[in-house]
């Protein structure tokens, strides 16, 4: 059995969806969330990783502006 949102499911049969429409429809929102989640994970690595680089590149900047010879 797929993950469905409960609230939504329970919204919906309120509203007059049949009983398979609201299942239904509450399953692909929770499917999408789900979704959305896992890219939220993805783009907070990505966001590591760019921050990391700037670090990089600012220390770099910093030594050859000290830097004396």
């Amino acid at each position: 059995m797929a993950v469905t949102l409960s609230k939504t499911y329970a919204a919906l049969r309120e509203a007059g969806a049949s009983e398979e429409a609201a299942r239904e429809a509450s399953e692909e929102i929770a499917g999408f969330e789900s979704r959305m989640v896992r890219l939220e994970a993805k783009m907070n690595v990505v966001l590591a990783g760019v921050s990391l680089l700037v670090i990089h590149l600012l220390v770099q900047a910093a030594r050859s502006v000290f830097q004396t010879n």
